[in-house]
């Protein structure tokens, strides 16, 4: 009989300490600073252009991208980039690439009024959405190849680093560019946002600088059983020439992994997850996509809005998320989910409290604790929690395939949060309760695969 002791807190805490976490941050945040640029950056410089709530909301569908970036997710899996996969690797290729744009379309935008090119100002925002989504695809991939695919406790600490990387650069991005704005309109600037959005270019130099110390694994393994698998494509297909060489790519390419995912989980369980997925986090975006629309209702100014939100929430975050990590941990990423699913919708009714009760910096500041703290705990076992489904053959693929679909249930239908507002007639408190109950369907759906799921927990 074999006797198990549990692990000291210390000994469970201990695992964030692998240099590898590090490495894991750093992409963390590179894939959350873009949110900032296109989020609450651009829903203020639409605002104090005097665009209406409805606008914004609308011109939020730009994250729809973040929705269907597993559509070209087998290509980023796939295709080299031409010398920088050579001289840099395959993963970090793509990401420097991806990050090139996206400073391209900073510098465009830093020269476009959006009173009168609102198109052209979405249209940019569009831009750096898709070049986001297709640096969150490798960057995903190449998080989870720095840990070995038995180490579950180290993908579930990487899960946290991740996500305090995420909200690092969305958290301290936000305060960096409010400040800014700020700063540059009170010394007189008119077009402060544009000179903003040039500063913020300067952390995109920042973060490729901060690439080049992340090691990348060579991917022998995944690159020959690809090779496997397009063979056995092509012998069924009978003939061997050109054209069936790239009919056998494209099939192992774009079905291989979906075919992987069911095979590996079963049809109605894979179903069940792909729901729960879908539904878990809505909640958060429809109140995270208006949030800072209603702190500027309110009354709090862009250095209020930096202070509680984006400065003290990043410090919340930041402890939240190692703890919410260490719970994954020692009581496993079912129950995690399940706890960090009813804090979202606990602490969204804090939101309802200081909308009824007017401008109020301690209740704001509670409020902002607390949803941060539910937002970290949820992240962190999502992020964990599909980390762990996805197959190592299709690392980008699948991981994009199921963090697709966990965002267009947050973009998709978030967009229209808006317009939802509007409907209420700006009615904020009854708003944040809807918001709350949101996650009750998703809840439904993991209690029904609890059992079912093959977690390396």
């Amino acid at each position: 009989m074999e006797i198990y002791k549990k692990q000291t807190l210390a000994e469970t805490f201990s695992v964030y300490f692998d240099r590898r976490m590090i490495k894991i941050l750093l992409l963390g945040a590179i894939s959350g600073f873009p949110w900032v640029i296109i989020g609450s950056s651009l829903s203020l410089w639409l605002k104090e252009d005097g665009l209406s709530r409805s606008t914004i909301g609308w011109a939020g569908l730009i994250f729809a991208v973040y929705a269907f970036n597993y559509l070209w997710a087998p290509i980023v899996d796939r295709i080299k980039i031409p010398w920088l996969t050579k001289k840099l690797g395959h993963r970090r290729g793509w990401i420097v690439t991806m990050q090139t744009i996206i400073l391209l379309s900073l510098v465009c935008w830093s020269l476009v009024n959006p009173t009168a090119n609102l198109t052209l100002v979405i249209s940019i925002g569009l831009i750096i959405a898709i070049a986001s989504a297709t640096q969150d695809i490798t960057v995903d991939a190449l998080r989870i190849e720095q840990i070995g695919e038995t180490e579950g406790k180290a993908m579930q600490a990487g899960a946290a680093m991740a996500v305090v990387g995420w909200w690092t650069g969305y958290k301290l991005g936000g305060m960096v560019a409010l400040n800014t704005a700020e700063f540059l309109q009170n010394s007189g600037f008119e077009n402060y946002w544009q000179l903003t959005f040039l500063v913020l270019g300067i952390f995109i130099i920042i973060c490729n600088i901060g690439l080049m110390f992340i090691n990348e694994p060579q991917p022998t393994d995944r690159t020959e059983i690809q090779r496997q698998n397009d063979k056995i494509i092509q012998d069924k297909i009978g003939k061997s020439n050109f054209i069936t060489k790239i009919i056998a790519w494209l099939t192992g390419t774009v079905i291989g992994p979906v075919v992987s995912f069911f095979k590996k989980n079963g049809f109605n369980v894979a179903i069940a997850i792909l729901g729960f997925v879908f539904l878990f986090k809505i909640g958060e975006a429809f109140l995270g996509r208006m949030s800072v629309i209603f702190y500027k209702e309110i009354g709090f100014t862009k250095s209020d809005i930096a202070l509680y939100s984006k400065g003290l929430g990043w410090i919340t975050t930041v402890i939240f998320t190692l703890l919410g990590g260490l719970f994954a941990i020692r009581s496993g990423v079912i129950k995690a989910m399940f706890l960090s699913g009813i804090l979202m919708a606990a602490t969204n009714l804090l939101f309802s409290l200081l909308a009824w009760s007017g401008k109020s910096e301690w209740l704001f500041a509670i409020a902002v604790i607390f949803d941060d703290m539910a937002a970290a705990f949820a992240t962190v076992a999502f992020v964990a929690f599909i980390s762990m489904l996805v197959d190592r053959t299709y690392t980008a693929t699948q991981y994009a395939l199921l963090a697709s679909i966990g965002t267009a249930g947050r973009t998709t239908l978030a967009s229209s949060s808006g317009a939802l507002v509007d409907w209420l007639n700006g009615d904020w408190g009854i708003f944040f309760i809807i918001t709350a109950v949101m996650v009750i369907p998703s809840l439904i759906f993991l209690y029904l695969i609890k059992d079912k799921l093959n977690l390396n927990d």
